[in-house]
């Protein structure tokens, strides 16, 4: 654990009074490059200016502050030196001169090639950008987040588009001003940018719009079908139903479809950075693997932004981006968003219910044949977020991931189905929600949360002993996956030799080979690459590991095909490895054939799970 050094100066060496000027030139964004002024009001002593470095939902220390270059600062003509901390690499001391009353700041910012990361991964094409305000500003340390005010001016590439929650204040050609805001609220409202554009108008309710911007590498890929964004439009109104409030002045939905930036989503208060393969829209094998994006993300807004862990939060309030953030309730944070998203896009009709629950059968199978749940406890997976984000693929299944998110699905699934077993039908953990993040509709607010509070919230639901149930979950290293909510709720995992639509998806959009049930091997279909291998799995008790190139079955050069046939033939299998420069035939024997999850009806016990994914809204 790295201390923050104590730094004596006063805040008073910034005026609170003037909003910051800060200009951000995006034109040469296909280019990778942002340039950046800001116009500081100031007055004369000792300063300290920090770039933002723990992002709110990356839950980890992910500013990219190596890509901050050419840092320059002047006032009224002349340069002042600066220096970098040397325990915290993210601040920078400088004295403001005798008589300087604005401080000018200029510097550069690369966006990477790689796409790989969250929002510090890559971030442009030549067709469009996402402008994330944290990448693009410097504050002074240990100031208060609302105490001041960034005005903000963007200048885009001619003929862009663009989609932000950031409210306008004008516009003029290709450049953008937008109203003052708080530090909080810039980062918190990124934009979206692109030469191929188009917002779609996904309703209004109580007076609080709701829109899909889409920005992509292509034309095509915006032509979404009038089906796919009536989908969109009922996850609107399936929200509403669900949490009875909407805590935002508008929301929107920053799409951006390219298979050259990173992939994720990243929730803010009134909008959501969610990005994925070009053809998402358009490609009905990616939309089946892409469908809960964004339905995980706008949950958010209430399950995140405006009922948020006390531990992500600094002195209370948002910002402070130089505070270590404490992840041991991402459980909540992210795990039962997971839940949500995941069920409301069967709701929604974006999922059918048999996608859902093929879905859902890969979470628990996935989970239930994890080695790593053996030693390291859930509750740990969240308290080690910021480590576990970046860990390798390799050896997944012993060293275990963040696994909050979908153990989380399981968790809530479970607390909702006993919801609803205790109370004879007569709640559930709808009601949870209505009660924990409802309230009114238009204000953006943020009511912090602990433990304790979590435990009554459902109390006054249902009363049972959920502390108990909840620590009982969070500290198990018991080999299995807590299964009690699929199988209380009609349903059980099974195994058989037949691919679900959804398990073929996931193959082709991951590009994999997934036989991690059976012989217990993940295979990179391009490469040839052993991606994992299951821990006390047959390949693993042969000799296999991760990151070696497979190069024959049995004697034959490696194609999926072969491999498959193998493994449904059974017998001892000869794999063929290249480790580096060297070679080796490891023998693996197995009999059982090929194996893939599917929930499987049990009709001794109520189906509670159709009921729901079931719609609300009318």
């Amino acid at each position: 654990m790295r201390l923050l050094p104590v730094l004596a100066f006063s805040l008073a060496t910034l005026s609170a009074q003037a909003p910051i000027q800060l200009k951000v030139d995006a034109t040469d964004a296909p280019r990778r490059l942002f340039h950046v002024q800001m116009s500081l009001p100031a007055k004369p002593g000792p300063l300290t200016l920090v770039y933002p470095e723990w992002i709110p939902g990356e839950h980890g220390p992910t500013g990219p502050v190596t890509n901050l270059v050419g840092l320059k600062i002047q006032s009224a003509g002349k340069t002042i030196p600066w220096k970098r901390d040397s325990d915290n690499m993210y601040a920078f001391h400088l004295d403001v001169p005798a008589g300087a009353a604005t401080l000018e700041v200029a510097f550069d910012f690369i966006s990477p090639p790689e796409a790989s990361g969250f929002s510090s991964g890559a971030s442009t094409t030549t067709e469009l950008a996402v402008v994330s305000w944290n990448q693009l500003l410097l504050y002074p340390q240990d100031a208060r987040p609302d105490a001041y005010q960034f005005q903000a001016t963007l200048t885009v590439p001619a003929n862009w588009k663009y989609g932000t929650a950031l409210p306008i204040q004008r516009e003029s050609g290709n450049q953008i001003q937008f109203q003052p805001a708080s530090l909080t609220t810039m980062v918190d409202s990124p934009v979206s940018t692109g030469a191929h554009y188009k917002t779609f108008d996904l309703g209004t309710d109580h007076g609080v719009p709701h829109y899909l911007h889409v920005a992509a590498d292509s034309d095509r890929a915006l032509e979404a079908s009038a089906e796919t964004i009536g989908h969109y439009k009922k996850l609107v109104q399936e929200a509403g139903a669900l949490f009875g409030a909407r805590h935002f002045r508008g929301y929107h939905f920053l799409y951006t479809l390219s298979d050259h930036v990173a992939h994720f989503g990243l929730e803010h208060h009134e909008s959501s950075d969610d990005r994925y393969n070009e053809r998402a829209l358009i490609d009905p094998d990616i939309q089946r693997i892409a469908a809960s994006l964004l339905p995980h993300e706008f949950v958010h807004s209430w399950n995140g932004k405006f009922r948020r862990p006390a531990g992500l939060m600094a002195n209370g309030q948002d910002g402070g981006y130089d505070k270590p953030m404490q992840g041991d309730l991402l459980w909540v944070y992210e795990g039962l968003t997971e839940y949500l998203g995941e069920i409301l896009t069967p709701r929604s009709g974006i999922w059918t219910a048999e996608e859902y629950r093929d879905a859902l059968a890969s979470t628990a199978a996935d989970l239930d044949n994890k080695f790593g749940r053996s030693w390291r406890p859930l509750e740990d997976t969240a308290v080690a977020a910021q480590l576990l984000y970046s860990a390798g693929d390799d050896y997944a299944n012993l060293r275990r991931g963040v696994d909050y998110y979908p153990e989380g699905t399981l968790i809530w699934l479970d607390a909702d189905v006993t919801i609803r077993r205790l109370s004879k039908g007569a709640k559930s953990l709808d009601d949870f929600c209505r009660a924990f993040h409802g309230g009114g509709y238009g204000t953006v607010e943020t009511k912090p949360y602990k433990f304790e509070d979590v435990v009554a919230a459902l109390n006054a639901v249902q009363p049972y002993d959920w502390a108990a149930f909840l620590n009982q979950r969070l500290h198990s290293t018991d080999a299995h996956a807590p299964l009690g909510g699929v199988t209380g709720s009609g349903w059980k995992l099974t195994y058989d030799d037949k691919r679900s639509d959804y398990w073929k998806s996931n193959e082709e959009d991951r590009k994999i080979i997934d036989l991690t049930y059976s012989i217990g091997l993940v295979v990179k279909t391009e490469e040839g690459v052993i991606g994992d291998v299951r821990f006390g799995g047959p390949a693993q008790k042969a000799g296999v590991s991760p990151a070696v190139k497979l190069i024959a079955v049995n004697g034959r050069q490696f194609n999926p095909t072969v491999l498959r046939e193998a493994v449904a033939k059974g017998g001892t299998i000869d794999l063929l490895l290249k480790n580096g420069e060297f070679y080796q035939t490891l023998h693996v024997p197995y009999t059982g054939g090929e194996k893939y999850p599917h929930l499987t009806r049990d009709a001794s016990t109520p189906d509670l799970l159709s009921a729901i994914i079931a719609p609300r809204s009318k």
